[in-house]
């Protein structure tokens, strides 16, 4: 919500070039006051003209500043819509985002039964020239960037930008192989959807209406997975050392004291 003390400032905003010269910050309970210092510039005789001020008045209901942070989902064994209105609502409130293993999210419902509404859906399009869309998405990764878009209203300036906060994969690419993934405990299949449900994946599905690289993920993933296995196995090696020493440590420093007392 936005009020000025000068009348037109924001509706002219477009018309007037304005070139900022200081601004304040004043938050009292509810509301921030944000003081601009700026010059007019006319475009006729490209003078400046002398300074004027506008306070504008923003309304802070939060009342603190939020944090952005930069969070990695893995998509495995979450249900696509489930995951997606908690995905959007980060991105609405301005965290980043970035999901991986794309492929392996769940759709509630058998395999059969998910590919007749997804044939349905690939009807849809415009009559007389179908290259105007909508378009029909096959990868994984697009199909939850759509759902997660379809949430969001992605047309304005505010959906554009927290669409742009969003990063989807299939696999799990590189630098995100190396970083600590999460998982949404309230879109989890296991915890959501009743024991012997039936549920399709969704790399199954873009494999059936034209993904082609879904055997190319599977090898990636192999790999990867075995580097990762590789790589648990030395850390659990070390950190099993590290404890020991760190208990013969205590001993030794407990078995002094003791000695000291006659024991």
């Amino acid at each position: 919500m936005l009020k000025t003390d000068t009348m037109g400032v924001a509706s002219h905003a477009k018309r007037i070039r304005l070139h900022i010269k200081h601004s304040e910050v004043h938050s009292r309970s509810s509301l921030v006051y944000i003081t601009l210092h700026f010059k007019k510039r006319d475009s006729q005789s490209l003078r400046y003209s002398s300074p004027s001020v506008h306070t504008f008045f923003l309304y802070n209901h939060s009342q603190r500043i939020t944090t952005v942070l930069l969070t990695y989902h893995t998509g495995k064994g979450h249900l696509l819509g489930r995951l997606a209105s908690i995905v959007a609502k980060q991105l609405l409130e301005g965290q980043k985002v970035v999901i991986v293993r794309c492929e392996s999210l769940n759709v509630s419902g058998e395999f059969f039964r998910t590919k007749l509404k997804y044939h349905d859906y690939l009807r849809k399009g415009t009559r007389f020239n179908k290259t105007r869309g909508p378009f029909h998405f096959r990868a994984p990764s697009r199909i939850f960037y759509k759902a997660v878009r379809g949430m969001v209203a992605h047309k304005t300036a505010r959906g554009k930008a927290a669409m742009e906060r969003l990063k989807v994969f299939e696999g799990v690419p590189p630098p995100y192989d190396k970083k600590k993934r999460v998982v949404v405990p309230q879109a989890l299949r296991v915890l959501r959807l009743k024991q012997g449900r039936k549920y399709t994946t969704l790399g199954d599905l873009s494999k059936s209406v034209g993904w082609k690289y879904s055997d190319v993920v599977a090898k990636l993933e192999e790999k990867r997975q075995t580097r990762a296995a590789e790589y648990y196995a030395k850390k659990k090696a070390l950190t099993k050392k590290v404890e020991a020493a760190q208990a013969a440590q205590a001993d030794s420093e407990v078995s002094k004291q003791l000695a000291t007392f006659g024991y």
